[in-house]
């Protein structure tokens, strides 16, 4: 039901997908499992009777044809044209001629003989084929930060990682999710242990031990002298003329100043990013940047991040209540 016709005209593909460019298979989201129609009769992908493929994710995305409204478009290997509603159809021919009906259309470089159900050509007369609806295009699919924003605002540390105070107040990695962070400012454990610092291990109530984990320091990006990016970002300028965070290293940012590509793209005003190979992906979206601020000084040498309160620790070091 609803099936999609192929240009050849004698094989059509579940509703949903597309037909290749051959015409001898169906281009669908990954994992989708599905026949082959011809003739009337099913058939797998590879010719075989009742058998079905499933297809491997594709490297770069189906292609299709546009159509004039920029909302609709049709198979790669289709044509768009008006139907009787207003509303765009596709022809299931590459480059094909629109039927004033709004019903019908023929191949390239053939006349619609309405009249007589036919498609004229010098070469011979074929019969008219019927257009099916076209799609709404997709907007491109949002692109996610995976990163751990940590609680002065303008740290961050890897997905899968756990913000932890350094004993210099800035924060610091912990290569474990939601980790235990040490009281000495250097150290963390895994969910479920406590610090012995006595022993430099990691103690569980099972019994066993392991090394206490080291904590590399959180990095940022400087943007300019008040605000930043967190680490494995790049600085973009906003629509505003202020600073916006693109979640990529080195990136190359769009003159919409709404959106960035990865290194090695151009920014396709489609909304894609483009690689000279014909790759393509969705426009990645910027955040805005965080500001630096001031710091709240502790005294002459340590500080705590703006919006934080100096506490002194039980080794007597300046420590901060966020």
């Amino acid at each position: 039901p609803q099936g999609v016709p192929c240009a050849s005209g004698h094989r059509c593909c579940p509703r949903g997908s597309r037909c290749s460019l051959d015409g001898k298979s169906c281009i669908a989201s990954p994992g989708v499992r599905g026949p082959h129609v011809a003739g009337g009769i099913w058939q797998g992908l590879e010719g075989g009777s009742g058998g079905y493929l499933t297809l491997s994710p594709l490297s770069t995305a189906p292609r299709a044809v546009p159509c004039p409204d920029g909302q609709s478009e049709c198979p790669d290997d289709a044509t768009c044209c008006v139907t009787a509603s207003g509303a765009w159809g596709c022809c299931p021919m590459p480059q094909a001629s629109c039927c004033a009906d709004k019903v019908h259309c023929c191949p390239h470089a053939t006349i619609c003989d309405l009249a007589h159900g036919r498609c004229l050509s010098p070469t011979g007369d074929v019969p008219l084929g019927t257009t099916f609806p076209a799609w709404k295009r997709q907007p491109p699919a949002p692109v996610t930060l995976h990163q751990v924003l940590c609680p002065d605002g303008r740290s961050a540390c890897p997905d899968g990682a756990t913000c932890c105070q350094l004993a210099s107040a800035q924060y610091g990695c912990c290569p474990l999710q939601n980790a235990v962070c040490c009281s000495d400012g250097q150290h963390c454990c895994p969910q479920g242990t406590a610090c012995d610092l006595e022993r430099s291990t990691c103690t569980s109530s099972a019994g066993w031990a392991r090394p206490l984990a080291a904590l590399p320091k959180a990095r940022e990006v400087k943007c300019d002298e008040e605000t930043s990016c967190p680490d494995g970002n790049t600085c973009c300028r906003l629509s505003s003329g202020a600073w916006g965070c693109c979640p990529l290293e080195q990136a190359v940012c769009c003159p919409d100043h709404m959106h960035c590509c990865p290194q090695g793209y151009t920014c396709d005003p489609s909304g894609s990013c483009l690689q000279e190979g014909g790759a393509r992906q969705p426009w990645v979206q910027k955040t805005p940047a965080l500001s630096r601020g001031g710091d709240v000084k502790c005294d002459e040498e340590t500080s705590c991040p703006d919006g934080s309160t100096c506490c002194r620790l039980s080794l007597g070091t300046w420590g901060c209540c966020p």
